[in-house]
């Protein structure tokens, strides 16, 4: 059985990681994913390395999967003419080029959604497709910066840092996987499609959720709190006695229980403590105090502990850890899956569960123009001698 977007086809014009993990979605969901890429160049991620695997990059590997892989040269007419083909054969389109690009080529959301008027035409920007930064190219670390994730992240006597993934381009790739949805639903409704659109600074204002209403509720400019929280206490990593521990203390209902385990059970009853309130303002005091406990015993030991009476806690991982994980093998976000010419190739999982359909990596991330002629013959009608003369000519 296929997955519940079997039958919708996605024309992916984009590129590096937003737009990438939209499409990827949209794919592991069940829909024909078409990924047009530059003949002889294709997304620059294929020469984001090392790493490398076999000559394929490791960070093209990662956000490609599910999808078939075309290239047209939309410089020359001929491929502009196919490029316009496709999007009238299409029900979702994405593109992450700068504003009003794709409208000088003929193929602005107006001029699509004349073609075909049942059309989801889904935009990526750095900073909206109008305003004062519309213009300005933009990439998940000038997001971080611009939108205020790094004046938040990192040491409290540190500088600025950014997160260690690019958390803009995924949740600005989520939003617009969440808006094409919604479109589609609509669409059921009305028969028409419409234009949807995101951006990087949208996406890392949205991110700052608490931080940004504790300022706008405050007026206090939000500072870095390194592992600890700015409104709950005890909620930070702590070193143990042979490694570090993640302790998410969310309520006093918890803490109660927490003073039990760490052998101090009058604190929970402590005025200065009794209360997450009480203990965000007297951190200073407390803090020193839980460090102090856990250094005493290993990692393991705590975590035997504190898991036996329910409480939220974690280790710091390394991603070798975390990928041989057993409850992340039984998720099975770790996979392997055979490639054309790699053979067996190490892929993260789809990160979520449908009983009825249950997603699967149907493809493997695919070779530049791999399926170019297939694409062209199966959608478009071209036979096998008309793709050949295209290449000849540099069009493909």
């Amino acid at each position: 059985m296929g997955g519940p977007l079997e039958g919708l086809r996605v024309l992916d014009l984009s590129r590096v990681l937003a737009g990438p993990v939209c499409s990827m979605l949209l794919g592991d969901l069940g829909a024909d994913v078409l990924k047009v890429e530059q003949p002889g160049v294709g997304d620059e991620t294929r020469s984001w390395g090392p790493p490398f695997h076999k000559g394929e990059s490791a960070y093209f590997l990662a956000i490609n999967r599910n999808k078939r892989s075309l290239t047209l040269n939309l410089k020359d007419p001929r491929g502009l003419a196919l490029l316009t083909r496709l999007v009238q054969a299409s029900d979702i389109l994405i593109q992450n080029f700068r504003p009003g690009t794709l409208a000088r080529l003929g193929l602005g959301y107006a001029e699509a959604a004349r073609l075909n008027g049942r059309l989801i035409y889904a935009s990526l920007t750095a900073y909206g497709s109008s305003g004062p930064g519309a213009a300005k190219p933009g990439y998940d670390f000038i997001a971080q910066g611009v939108g205020g994730l790094m004046s938040i992240t990192g040491l409290p006597d540190g500088p600025p840092t950014k997160v260690g993934v690019a958390v803009v381009d995924v949740v600005a790739g989520l939003l617009l996987t969440a808006l094409i949805l919604a479109a589609l639903h609509r669409r059921e409704r009305t028969g028409r499609g419409e234009e949807v659109e995101t951006s990087l600074l949208q996406a890392a204002v949205a991110l700052l959720i608490n931080v940004a209403s504790n300022y706008l509720v405050s007026g206090e400019v939000p500072g870095r709190w390194g592992n600890a929280h700015a409104n709950i206490v005890p909620y930070q990593t702590f070193a143990t006695a042979d490694g570090h521990l993640n302790v998410a203390i969310a309520n006093d209902g918890l803490w109660r229980t927490f003073c039990q385990i760490i052998g101090e059970p009058a604190w929970a009853e402590d005025p200065e403590f009794a209360t997450n309130a009480a203990r965000t303002r007297n951190r200073e005091r407390l803090v020193p105090l839980l460090a102090a406990r856990f250094a005493r015993l290993p990692t393991a030991a705590w975590l035997t502990r504190l898991e036996a009476a329910g409480l939220p806690c974690g280790p710091v991982n390394t991603v070798a850890e975390v990928l041989a994980d057993p409850a992340v093998r039984h998720l099975k976000m770790v996979q392997e899956v055979e490639h054309p010419t790699l053979g067996k190739v190490p892929l993260l999982g789809i990160p979520f569960t449908l009983a009825g359909s249950p997603p699967v990596i149907r493809r493997p991330p695919p070779r530049l123009g791999e399926h170019t002629g297939e694409v062209l013959g199966e959608v478009l009608g071209l036979s096998p001698e008309d793709v050949e003369a295209l290449r000849r000519e540099a069009v493909l």
